[in-house]
């Protein structure tokens, strides 16, 4: 059984135990993720049974590149029709109960296919899918761990030009020329809902530390109100952290990554804030195996910052801290597992989660670091390979 089988074949096990008849994907990355092809359309998963693939654009390009049967969409007033010609169980007539993924569906898209169904039963499968997705294979770990190859190697040329007076538009922009001409596709993807990522943060002193919308520790100045996140042309001064968030996707997988570094050396609070985060990182290393629950990683770690006395500025600040230690990497940035209180879905092997640990201190910077992880039979894999400590030039 080919790798898209076994994924189809998990989903559809998780709509049997929920009592559904199937699902209907639309998402882009759900669609390459069960297909292998990113083709505008619509995926019909039944609950037993082989799947089709509807599509409008581009029809020759799915059907060489989709694993699933592609028929092309004719007229969408004919979809349900179209649809009852393959899957006579779901005909009007029928008693059908169909799931979609709600958290990435407009309502709009949503209407339309309840205008040409007017008989199904809708219900939200996004944990569905999601929780599919969360668990990795072996070929997208070697992805995962490709790219973080190619990331350490950005850091390192990135680092060797760093200058006092260099902005951090400069420090970023050799990242990315560095990663683009090694096979960074160009995007970091996103699920969460008017949540953009672009390679990073990248970001020193107060600048780093200034709040925004982006859903983690670090904000960034931006270069203006209408991408309010990430690098400025704000210069890199002596003696300030700079926080380098980065990350790089590989055929479509990305992996996401922290060091601090900088130029001279830190005020001796900001050092040891520093030491907290790497201790952190240490200690919940030790508990990443199986059968750990998800909220135990975090709640160990917040306990971790308030003993240090650092608990006011973990992860955040006043009312801008983020309630999470970690988030699973995969096709975007924002998947399962989270760490976080409530999330308590034990350790899987085949889990991939970045871990965070950080510090921000308004008017001044941001320290902490990250690596991504596989969870193994036995424990786990760290899939960064950039060195750690603080980096100081």
């Amino acid at each position: 059984m080919n790798e898209y089988a076994q994924r189809i074949g998990r989903l559809q096990q998780k709509l049997q135990a929920h009592q559904l008849d199937g699902m209907m994907i639309t998402q882009n990355v759900d669609l390459y993720y069960l297909t292998g092809s990113m083709q505008t359309g619509y995926l019909l998963v039944p609950a037993e049974g082989e799947p089709r693939f509807y599509v409008r654009r581009s029809v020759a390009r799915a059907q060489e590149e989709s694993a699933a049967a592609v028929e092309p969409l004719g007229s969408f007033r004919g979809f349900g029709a179209q649809l009852a010609q393959t899957f006579p169980q779901f005909a009007s007539g029928s008693a059908v109960t169909l799931a979609a993924e709600f958290d990435v569906l407009p309502v709009q898209q949503w209407q339309r296919l309840q205008s040409v169904l007017p008989h199904v039963v809708w219900k939200d499968g996004s944990m569905l899918i999601r929780e599919t997705r969360m668990i990795k294979s072996p070929r997208e770990i070697a992805c995962i761990r490709e790219a973080a190859r190619i990331i350490d190697g950005a850091l390192e040329n990135a680092l060797a030009g760093l200058k006092p007076g260099m902005t951090e538009l400069e420090l970023m922009s050799a990242v990315e020329h560095y990663i683009r001409l090694h096979g960074h596709i160009g995007v970091m993807r996103l699920r969460g809902y008017n949540q953009e990522v672009l390679t990073g943060v990248i970001g020193a002193g107060e600048a780093v530390a200034r709040p925004t919308y982006f859903d983690g520790p670090a904000g960034g100045q931006g270069l203006g109100p209408a991408v309010p996140q990430s690098a400025s042309r704000r210069p890199i001064e002596r003696n300030e952290p700079i926080l380098i968030d980065i990350g790089c996707c590989i055929d479509g997988y990305v992996i996401d990554q922290t060091r601090t570094a900088v130029i001279g050396d830190l005020p001796d609070d900001l050092r040891q804030a520093y030491d907290v985060s790497e201790a952190i990182i240490r200690s919940v290393e030790s508990m990443l195996k199986p059968g750990t629950l998800c909220e135990q990683l975090y709640l160990h770690s917040l306990v971790m910052a308030q003993e240090a006395g650092l608990g006011d500025h973990y992860m955040g600040f006043g009312d801008d801290q983020v309630k999470f230690l970690g988030h699973g990497i995969g096709l975007e940035v924002d998947e399962l597992p989270v760490l976080a209180k409530g999330f308590r879905y034990p350790l899987e092997p085949g889990m991939v989660i970045a871990i965070e640990p950080k510090f921000t201190f308004p008017g001044r910077g941001v320290v902490g670091i990250e690596n991504s992880y596989a969870v193994t039979d036995t424990g786990f894999e760290k899939l960064t390979v950039s060195r750690e400590g603080l980096i100081q030039l």
